[in-house]
């Protein structure tokens, strides 16, 4: 798994790619919520990301909570096929707010 973080408009955005599993997971999970310490919007692009498991799943939910609780902003962004499958099994493609791409360019 690989990241990049992109910051515009008062809005960051989490480029993650690769896959999100059980060995990667913490650090997705760890980039996830020192972004949301910024105080500001979260997307997460998950356009790269090729594989993800439950605890990839459990690093997102997690952030997208302490995005809820701390009044943020939390999209998920270019959702591709292979984490849409995890999400729509888990029902949490009804959960996040889920948009056809990222906020802003790359």
């Amino acid at each position: 798994m690989s990241f990049r973080i992109s910051d515009n408009a008062g809005t960051s955005t989490v480029f993650l790619s690769g896959e999100i599993d059980l060995e990667r997971s913490p650090a997705a999970r760890k980039t996830l919520l020192d972004t949301l310490a910024r105080k500001q919007a979260l997307v997460v692009d998950l356009g790269g990301v090729t594989y993800i498991d439950s605890s990839g799943i459990a690093s997102l939910v997690e952030a997208y909570q302490k995005a809820r609780t701390s009044n943020l902003g939390f999209t998920l962004a270019e959702v591709g096929p292979p984490v849409m499958r995890v999400l729509s099994l888990a029902r949490l493609d009804k959960v996040f707010p889920i948009t056809p791409g990222a906020s802003h360019p790359a």
